[in-house]
């Protein structure tokens, strides 16, 4: 039923519980796991004399691509084929945008920002229901 599951995650205890899930479907259905995870875009500081200073983008995602290979390599270890996706945008546009890349059959994201303001505001969980190129599943980590 599922050859390609997509994972969101921003590395927090409750990304780790849909990263969790999404681990054991992909057991039960022998299908590829790719965290992902959006790390933003590069931050420019002006200060108030001298030269604005930019972070890098590229230093940017392997930042943030150095955070999830500790979780890559776990999940290697019970025999998952795992992929790490890390791109410098929204954590929505990236989830999206690696799930229609891989033909994914699936994509796993928390439920958190599913409740008070952040439900009016807009949640990455709201928003990659809304705009995903394929099924959804949010799951419970409260």
């Amino acid at each position: 039923m599922y050859e390609q599951i997509v994972v969101g995650t921003d590395g927090s205890d409750r990304a780790s519980a849909a990263i969790e899930h999404a681990a054991s479907l992909a057991v039960s259905f022998g299908a590829g796991v790719h965290l992902v995870q959006g790390c933003g875009t590069a931050v420019v500081v002006v200060p108030l004399y001298g030269d604005a200073a930019g972070i890098n983008p590229a230093e940017l995602v392997d930042a943030c691509s150095s955070e999830l290979r500790p979780m890559a390599d776990e999940l290697s270890s019970r025999g998952l084929d795992v992929s790490i996706h890390v791109l410098p945008t929204s954590g929505r546009d990236a989830i999206c945008a690696v799930a229609e890349e891989v033909g994914a059959d699936l994509i796993v994201v928390g439920n958190r920002g599913m409740t008070g303001a952040k439900r009016i505001l807009g949640s990455v969980p709201n928003s990659v229901a809304h705009h995903a190129p394929c099924s959804v599943l949010i799951v419970w980590t409260d």
